[in-house]
């Protein structure tokens, strides 16, 4: 298994924050034919997604997103690639805001 981990702090209100993982999410179903779905998890919304040989999360709150995937089979090789594209997206999204 590999694992991708990316978090970038936003200035962006709930619902552009959320608009913007909810275009990513969309763009990994159609890349990839993942499942999503939104859940609240206390002061954080949860958006889960899967497929075979992918699944993860993004987490989102009011200053932050954090973007947990495992990669499994095939997917694993594709990691540097699959990885490049989410920090650019993110990078296009979040700019300007601190990345860890």
């Amino acid at each position: 298994m590999q694992e991708i981990v990316i978090r970038r702090e936003h200035c962006k209100t709930p619902a552009d924050a959320r608009a913007a993982v909810d275009h990513m999410a969309n763009k990994l179903k159609d890349a990839f034919d993942l499942d999503y779905v939104w859940e609240k998890d206390g002061v954080c919304d949860l958006l889960r997604f899967q497929r075979a040989g992918v699944s993860g999360d993004f987490t989102l709150d009011s200053k932050a997103v954090t973007l947990h995937v495992q990669l499994g089979g095939l997917f694993a090789a594709l990691k540097p690639a699959i990885e490049r594209k989410v920090m650019e997206y993110f990078d296009e999204q979040f700019a300007g805001a601190a990345a860890d």
